[in-house]
């Protein structure tokens, strides 16, 4: 528990880092392209991106799964899951490249814009880029180097911002997508040179190239990642179907690159939230394998209530400052995304709590059930969007979202207690969502200015943790993993 406290401090840092990084190079090419460019820029990008994280995780992750189980017992086995693990994701990664560049006029045809083809042609790049480092990552993950993670997650974060924001600059749409090619080689590079350097020093065996690896099943990796890459690619498409939806059903590149602003800021709180993911199905992997039922059962309460504790706060701040929010990273061309995003956030917050515990369900090998909820969600919104768009336009899109999303958080909650013996507290829901409420009535009453609004919702933010201190919910020990990243172990 100690050591996921303070692994969950360092790759929240590095996370925060690289959103904020994220949200730079958002606010500057939106700047630097306008509404219109930016929302092709964004179609383009997201559809590229989502296909990676979905379809090309699914293998990186099995392995982190057993690496996480095996690396202290039989660190002999390290070298032959890594080996499996390259040529089965070499295999899928090339073969979903191939199809995305041949498939990239129809992905236009749908998007009623042929003029997208080449851009689509050119992002096709991005997937084996971006699969080289993920690769990587996850591979440390398995190996529970999460320091190393978080170094590597600072320095994608910095090269994202030095070659897209200075590509978009000189080349505009065309030089903003590059970028996203070139920072995720420049992350690989690292990290190729620190498995060199550091992963070889920790585990020698690793260090045995020449050698023939012990044996793999590339089954067992399969049989893990097929459900996990269905999972993945219905939750991305949960959360990002409703821009695509936008396009198509609305034609206007102006309403497609205000949505896109208003998802981007949305989204904060699973950013955030991210970190918790990296570290939580690894732990619980390495939990159930040894069958440790009250350290599994730790972790994952210990993730809930830290989930509920900091979502509520989040989300207020975020719909009270919406539209102060969205100019400070866009400007005021984006003033139109302020409605759609304050329904947006909400519904992330719930999708943020499904995602989670999907994880730690993952980890536990539960991995069905998230796939079956995801594809619930996918469906549903799906016939929402056909629903709610015409009619009510970017706040229906948005509105689409909180449905599902709700409908899942419910869902993954009665899962989590059935299989963890492990439940939210009414309490800490109620006495949390008080606090926030508090809070957001107060914020009607502070500073809302373009800058101003960053020192309230500070104050405001504390004030919401001041409360639930008086309230008795937020104890010393909820400061735990703030105060271990200065404790040095024993």
């Amino acid at each position: 528990m100690k050591q996921f406290s303070r692994a969950l401090v360092w790759l929240t840092a590095s996370e925060i880092i690289f959103n904020i990084a994220g949200y730079v190079i958002h606010a500057s090419v939106g700047r630097i392209l306008g509404p219109a460019d930016y929302g092709r820029f964004s179609l383009i990008v997201t559809l590229t991106t989502m296909i990676i994280i979905l379809i090309g995780n699914g293998i990186p992750t099995a392995m982190s799964k057993y690496l996480s189980e095996i690396f202290e017992s039989t660190p002999e086995k390290i070298l032959a899951i890594k080996h499996k693990s390259i040529q089965l994701q070499a295999i899928l990664m090339l073969g979903v490249t191939a199809v995305f560049f041949f498939a990239s006029p129809l992905l236009a045809w749908a998007l009623n814009d042929e003029s997208l083809t080449p851009l689509f042609q050119l992002s096709s790049l991005i997937i084996p880029a971006f699969a080289a480092a993920s690769f990587y990552f996850y591979y440390y993950t398995g190996l529970h180097f999460f320091r190393l993670q978080a170094i590597l997650k600072t320095a994608r974060a910095l090269g994202r911002i030095v070659f897209i924001i200075s590509f978009a600059y000189f080349f505009g749409v065309k030089g903003a997508i590059s970028g996203y090619i070139a920072a995720p080689l420049f992350v690989f590079a690292i990290a190729w040179i620190a498995d060199i350097f550091i992963t070889h020093r920790y585990f020698p065996a690793t260090k045995q190239v020449a050698a023939v690896p012990l044996s793999f099943s590339g089954k067992t990796i399969l049989e893990y990642a097929w459900p996990l890459t269905l999972f993945l690619l219905f939750y991305e498409l949960i959360l990002t179907l409703d821009l695509y939806f936008v396009k198509s059903l609305l034609q206007s590149d102006y309403l497609t690159g205000v949505y896109s602003a208003a998802i981007t800021v949305g989204r904060i709180p699973y950013y955030l939230f991210y970190a918790l993911t990296i570290i939580l199905l690894p732990a619980i992997s390495k939990t159930t394998a040894e069958r440790d039922t009250a350290e599994t059962t730790a972790l994952v309460n210990k993730s809930l209530r830290l989930m509920t504790l900091l979502l509520f706060p989040m989300v207020t701040l975020l719909i009270a400052y919406a539209p102060e929010v969205l100019h400070l990273f866009y400007g005021a061309q984006y003033a139109d995304a302020a409605a759609p995003m304050s329904v947006f956030a909400l519904g992330v917050g719930c999708l943020t709590v499904f995602y989670v515990l999907s994880f730690a369900l993952n980890g536990a090998g539960f991995v069905r059930i998230p796939m079956k909820l995801a594809l619930f969600g996918f469906l549903m919104m799906i016939a929402l969007n056909f629903l709610l768009i015409p009619p009510f336009q970017l706040v229906g899109a948005a509105l689409s979202t909180t449905i599902v999303s709700f409908v899942l958080m419910i869902s993954i909650l009665v899962y989590t207690e059935t299989h963890f013996d492990v439940r939210l507290r009414l309490k800490t829901v109620i006495l949390s969502l008080a606090s926030a409420l508090l809070v957001a009535s107060v914020a009607t009453m502070l500073p809302h200015g373009t800058y101003s609004f960053i020192i309230s919702g500070t104050i405001l933010f504390f004030l919401y943790f001041g409360l639930l201190r008086i309230f008795g919910e937020f104890t010393a020990a909820d400061m735990a993993p703030l105060r271990k990243l200065f404790v040095k172990q024993s």
